[in-house]
Protein backbone atom coordinates (compact mmCIF):
# COMPACT_ATOMS: atom_id res chain seq x y z
CA UNK A 1 0.00 0.00 0.00
CA UNK A 2 1.26 3.66 -0.72
CA UNK A 3 0.83 5.95 1.99
CA UNK A 4 1.56 9.37 1.26
CA UNK A 5 -0.11 12.38 2.12
CA UNK A 6 -2.69 14.06 -0.53
CA UNK A 7 -2.01 17.14 -2.14
CA UNK A 8 -4.91 18.68 -0.02
CA UNK A 9 -3.07 17.20 2.72
CA UNK A 10 0.23 19.09 2.27
CA UNK A 11 -1.63 21.86 1.43
CA UNK A 12 -3.33 22.62 4.74
CA UNK A 13 -0.14 21.59 6.47
CA UNK A 14 1.48 24.32 4.70
CA UNK A 15 -1.27 26.51 5.50
CA UNK A 16 -1.39 26.17 9.09
CA UNK A 17 2.45 26.28 9.14
CA UNK A 18 2.43 29.74 7.49
CA UNK A 19 -0.60 31.38 9.44
CA UNK A 20 1.38 30.08 12.77
CA UNK A 21 5.11 31.64 11.16
CA UNK A 22 2.97 35.13 10.53
CA UNK A 23 1.13 35.06 13.84
CA UNK A 24 3.09 33.48 15.82
CA UNK A 25 6.83 33.98 15.04
CA UNK A 26 9.40 34.08 17.68
CA UNK A 27 8.56 37.41 18.50
CA UNK A 28 5.39 36.45 19.37
CA UNK A 29 6.34 32.94 21.61
CA UNK A 30 9.17 35.34 23.39
CA UNK A 31 6.54 37.88 24.27
CA UNK A 32 4.41 35.05 25.34
CA UNK A 33 7.28 33.63 27.95
CA UNK A 34 7.42 36.94 29.05
CA UNK A 35 3.73 36.73 30.07
CA UNK A 36 3.09 33.48 31.54
CA UNK A 37 -0.50 32.17 31.82
CA UNK A 38 -2.00 34.75 29.39
CA UNK A 39 -3.77 33.42 26.10
CA UNK A 40 -3.83 35.33 22.93
CA UNK A 41 -7.68 35.64 22.53
CA UNK A 42 -6.92 37.20 19.01
CA UNK A 43 -4.94 34.74 17.98
CA UNK A 44 -7.33 31.77 19.49
CA UNK A 45 -10.12 33.52 17.40
CA UNK A 46 -8.12 34.03 14.65
CA UNK A 47 -7.35 30.08 14.66
CA UNK A 48 -11.22 29.33 14.96
CA UNK A 49 -11.74 31.36 11.96
CA UNK A 50 -8.93 29.92 10.21
CA UNK A 51 -10.75 26.24 10.85
CA UNK A 52 -8.64 24.83 13.69
CA UNK A 53 -10.85 23.74 16.18
CA UNK A 54 -13.68 23.17 14.02
CA UNK A 55 -11.85 21.09 10.83
CA UNK A 56 -13.43 17.72 11.60
CA UNK A 57 -17.13 19.00 12.26
CA UNK A 58 -19.23 17.88 9.54
CA UNK A 59 -19.65 20.81 7.14
CA UNK A 60 -23.59 21.33 7.37
CA UNK A 61 -23.03 21.63 10.96
CA UNK A 62 -20.34 24.65 10.00
CA UNK A 63 -17.36 23.07 10.52
CA UNK A 64 -14.59 21.80 7.57
CA UNK A 65 -15.92 18.51 7.39
CA UNK A 66 -12.33 16.97 7.38
CA UNK A 67 -11.06 13.95 9.04
CA UNK A 68 -8.60 12.84 11.88
CA UNK A 69 -5.54 12.42 9.67
CA UNK A 70 -5.83 15.75 8.84
CA UNK A 71 -6.52 17.17 12.61
CA UNK A 72 -2.91 15.54 13.25
CA UNK A 73 -1.35 17.48 10.35
CA UNK A 74 -2.90 20.72 11.77
CA UNK A 75 -2.08 19.36 15.84
CA UNK A 76 1.81 18.11 14.23
CA UNK A 77 2.27 22.47 12.96
CA UNK A 78 0.95 23.52 16.12
CA UNK A 79 3.21 21.48 18.24
CA UNK A 80 6.12 22.41 16.00
CA UNK A 81 5.65 26.06 16.42
CA UNK A 82 4.77 25.70 20.56
CA UNK A 83 1.59 26.93 20.14
CA UNK A 84 -0.03 28.11 23.64
CA UNK A 85 -3.24 26.73 24.89
CA UNK A 86 -5.76 23.78 25.69
CA UNK A 87 -5.53 22.69 22.02
CA UNK A 88 -6.90 19.79 21.98
CA UNK A 89 -9.61 19.53 24.67
CA UNK A 90 -10.48 22.84 22.37
CA UNK A 91 -10.68 21.21 19.35
CA UNK A 92 -12.61 18.12 20.54
CA UNK A 93 -15.19 20.41 22.47
CA UNK A 94 -16.05 22.22 19.08
CA UNK A 95 -19.72 21.35 18.13
CA UNK A 96 -20.69 20.42 21.77
CA UNK A 97 -19.60 23.70 23.71
CA UNK A 98 -20.62 27.00 22.33
CA UNK A 99 -18.09 29.21 20.91
CA UNK A 100 -15.58 26.06 20.93
CA UNK A 101 -15.38 25.82 17.31
CA UNK A 102 -15.01 29.17 16.50
CA UNK A 103 -12.23 29.89 18.97
CA UNK A 104 -14.77 32.11 20.99
CA UNK A 105 -14.71 30.26 23.80
CA UNK A 106 -11.36 28.38 25.19
CA UNK A 107 -12.01 24.75 26.84
CA UNK A 108 -9.63 23.12 29.57
CA UNK A 109 -10.18 19.97 30.95
CA UNK A 110 -8.86 17.93 34.04
CA UNK A 111 -6.59 14.88 32.69
CA UNK A 112 -6.01 12.75 35.72
CA UNK A 113 -4.99 14.93 38.91
CA UNK A 114 -3.78 17.55 36.56
CA UNK A 115 -5.75 20.65 34.31
CA UNK A 116 -3.76 23.21 32.00
CA UNK A 117 -4.93 26.32 31.53
CA UNK A 118 -7.58 26.43 34.07
CA UNK A 119 -7.67 30.24 34.74
CA UNK A 120 -7.77 31.25 30.90
CA UNK A 121 -10.47 28.65 30.12
CA UNK A 122 -14.48 30.10 29.03
CA UNK A 123 -15.80 26.10 29.67
CA UNK A 124 -13.81 23.50 32.05
CA UNK A 125 -14.38 19.64 31.05
CA UNK A 126 -14.49 17.84 34.38
CA UNK A 127 -14.46 18.29 38.21
CA UNK A 128 -12.01 20.77 38.76
CA UNK A 129 -13.01 22.15 42.21
CA UNK A 130 -10.24 22.45 44.79
CA UNK A 131 -7.28 22.97 42.30
CA UNK A 132 -4.37 24.50 43.54
CA UNK A 133 -1.84 26.01 41.43
CA UNK A 134 1.09 24.53 40.09
CA UNK A 135 4.41 25.41 39.24
CA UNK A 136 4.71 24.60 35.66
CA UNK A 137 8.07 23.98 34.40
CA UNK A 138 7.27 24.75 31.22
CA UNK A 139 6.08 28.62 30.97
CA UNK A 140 4.06 28.36 28.64
CA UNK A 141 1.67 25.80 30.19
CA UNK A 142 0.35 26.85 33.14
CA UNK A 143 -0.70 23.68 35.22
CA UNK A 144 -3.14 23.03 38.37
CA UNK A 145 -3.46 20.06 40.24
CA UNK A 146 -6.88 18.60 41.23
CA UNK A 147 -7.84 16.84 44.32
CA UNK A 148 -8.38 12.96 44.28
CA UNK A 149 -8.39 10.85 40.85
CA UNK A 150 -11.35 11.99 39.16
CA UNK A 151 -11.06 11.72 35.12
CA UNK A 152 -12.73 13.97 32.81
CA UNK A 153 -11.61 15.76 29.91
CA UNK A 154 -10.44 14.44 26.40
CA UNK A 155 -9.16 11.47 28.01
CA UNK A 156 -9.99 9.58 24.59
CA UNK A 157 -7.77 7.95 22.12
CA UNK A 158 -8.66 11.26 19.69
CA UNK A 159 -6.82 13.23 22.99
CA UNK A 160 -3.76 10.66 23.13
CA UNK A 161 -3.23 10.81 19.11
CA UNK A 162 -3.24 14.24 18.75
CA UNK A 163 -1.07 15.04 21.85
CA UNK A 164 1.27 12.59 19.80
CA UNK A 165 0.83 14.77 16.97
CA UNK A 166 2.09 17.64 19.09
CA UNK A 167 4.99 16.05 20.27
CA UNK A 168 5.81 14.45 16.82
CA UNK A 169 5.66 18.95 15.84
CA UNK A 170 8.35 18.93 18.58
CA UNK A 171 10.36 16.41 17.50
CA UNK A 172 10.72 17.60 13.88
CA UNK A 173 11.54 21.08 14.91
CA UNK A 174 14.27 20.34 16.92
CA UNK A 175 15.85 17.97 14.43
CA UNK A 176 15.57 21.02 12.25
CA UNK A 177 17.01 23.21 14.72
CA UNK A 178 20.24 20.44 15.42
CA UNK A 179 21.22 20.38 12.37
CA UNK A 180 20.87 24.19 11.41
CA UNK A 181 23.71 24.47 14.80
CA UNK A 182 25.99 22.30 13.55
CA UNK A 183 25.92 23.51 10.39
CA UNK A 184 26.56 26.75 11.20
CA UNK A 185 28.38 26.82 14.77
CA UNK A 186 32.03 26.07 14.04
CA UNK A 187 34.73 24.65 16.39
CA UNK A 188 38.48 23.87 15.86
CA UNK A 189 37.90 26.01 12.54
CA UNK A 190 35.71 23.40 11.21
CA UNK A 191 31.53 23.09 11.71
CA UNK A 192 30.12 21.19 14.70
CA UNK A 193 28.91 18.95 12.44
CA UNK A 194 31.75 17.50 11.07
CA UNK A 195 32.47 15.36 14.33
CA UNK A 196 31.24 12.33 14.70
CA UNK A 197 29.86 12.53 18.02
CA UNK A 198 27.29 15.54 16.69
CA UNK A 199 26.50 13.69 13.52
CA UNK A 200 24.87 10.86 15.18
CA UNK A 201 23.04 12.78 17.42
CA UNK A 202 22.06 14.30 14.32
CA UNK A 203 20.78 10.86 12.80
CA UNK A 204 19.44 9.71 16.22
CA UNK A 205 16.90 12.77 16.19
CA UNK A 206 15.87 12.75 12.55
CA UNK A 207 15.37 8.14 12.94
CA UNK A 208 13.09 8.93 16.61
CA UNK A 209 11.48 12.12 14.33
CA UNK A 210 10.60 9.94 11.23
CA UNK A 211 9.66 6.72 13.09
CA UNK A 212 7.23 8.38 15.37
CA UNK A 213 5.71 10.01 12.29
CA UNK A 214 5.32 6.95 10.09
CA UNK A 215 3.74 5.34 13.51
CA UNK A 216 1.40 8.75 14.07
CA UNK A 217 0.53 9.11 10.67
CA UNK A 218 -0.54 5.15 10.18
CA UNK A 219 -2.66 6.09 13.82
CA UNK A 220 -4.54 8.17 12.21
CA UNK A 221 -6.02 6.19 9.39
CA UNK A 222 -6.43 3.09 11.14
CA UNK A 223 -7.67 5.00 14.72
CA UNK A 224 -6.81 1.87 16.35
CA UNK A 225 -6.28 2.08 20.30
CA UNK A 226 -3.31 -0.21 20.14
CA UNK A 227 -1.64 2.19 16.94
CA UNK A 228 -2.49 4.70 18.40
CA UNK A 229 -0.93 3.93 21.93
CA UNK A 230 2.39 2.72 20.20
CA UNK A 231 2.32 6.05 18.20
CA UNK A 232 1.84 7.76 21.42
CA UNK A 233 5.10 6.29 23.31
CA UNK A 234 7.32 6.77 20.17
CA UNK A 235 6.19 10.36 19.82
CA UNK A 236 6.78 10.97 23.48
CA UNK A 237 10.26 9.46 22.99
CA UNK A 238 11.29 10.99 19.82
CA UNK A 239 10.14 14.50 21.67
CA UNK A 240 11.58 14.26 25.15
CA UNK A 241 15.00 12.46 23.98
CA UNK A 242 15.22 14.55 20.85
CA UNK A 243 15.09 17.70 22.43
CA UNK A 244 17.54 16.96 25.07
CA UNK A 245 20.26 15.65 22.34
CA UNK A 246 19.27 19.09 20.17
CA UNK A 247 20.37 20.98 23.92
CA UNK A 248 23.60 18.59 23.69
CA UNK A 249 24.36 20.05 19.69
CA UNK A 250 23.99 22.95 20.87
CA UNK A 251 26.29 22.76 24.18
CA UNK A 252 26.18 25.04 26.77
CA UNK A 253 24.01 28.38 24.44
CA UNK A 254 21.61 25.25 24.56
CA UNK A 255 20.76 26.00 28.32
CA UNK A 256 20.54 29.01 27.89
CA UNK A 257 16.98 31.98 28.17
CA UNK A 258 17.99 33.07 25.20
CA UNK A 259 17.57 29.88 23.00
CA UNK A 260 14.57 27.90 22.32
CA UNK A 261 15.61 24.98 22.76
CA UNK A 262 14.40 24.95 26.18
CA UNK A 263 11.46 25.52 26.12
CA UNK A 264 10.92 22.58 23.92
CA UNK A 265 12.01 20.79 26.27
CA UNK A 266 9.68 21.91 28.90
CA UNK A 267 6.82 21.06 26.77
CA UNK A 268 7.90 17.91 25.47
CA UNK A 269 8.07 16.96 29.33
CA UNK A 270 4.72 18.58 30.13
CA UNK A 271 2.84 16.66 27.12
CA UNK A 272 4.33 13.57 28.15
CA UNK A 273 2.62 14.02 31.64
CA UNK A 274 -0.80 13.80 29.77
CA UNK A 275 -3.35 11.29 29.90
CA UNK A 276 -2.41 8.13 27.96
CA UNK A 277 1.21 8.73 28.46
CA UNK A 278 4.05 5.70 28.84
CA UNK A 279 2.16 3.69 31.41
CA UNK A 280 -0.97 3.79 30.57
CA UNK A 281 0.05 3.17 26.59
CA UNK A 282 2.29 0.06 27.79
CA UNK A 283 -0.45 -1.05 29.64
CA UNK A 284 -2.83 -1.12 26.68
CA UNK A 285 -0.62 -2.62 24.58
CA UNK A 286 0.05 -5.79 27.00
CA UNK A 287 -3.19 -6.18 27.42
CA UNK A 288 -3.78 -6.61 23.64
CA UNK A 289 -0.72 -8.96 23.51
CA UNK A 290 -1.55 -10.95 26.03
CA UNK A 291 -4.92 -11.60 24.60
Amino acid sequence: MRFRLTEDQRALKAGVRELLARRFGREALRAAVAAPGRLDRSLWRELGAAGFFALRLPEADGGVGLGLPEAVLAFEEAGRALLPGPLVATHLAAGTVPGAATGEAVVAAVDGVLAEWLEEADTVLGDASGAVPLRSVDPLTPLHRVPGTAAAGPAGPDAVLLTAAEQLGTATRVCELAVQHARAREQFGRPVGAFQAVQHLCADLLVRAETARAAVYAAAVTADPADIAAARLLADEAAVRGARDCLQVHGGMGFTWDADVHLHVKRAWVRARRGGGVTESEELLAVGLLA
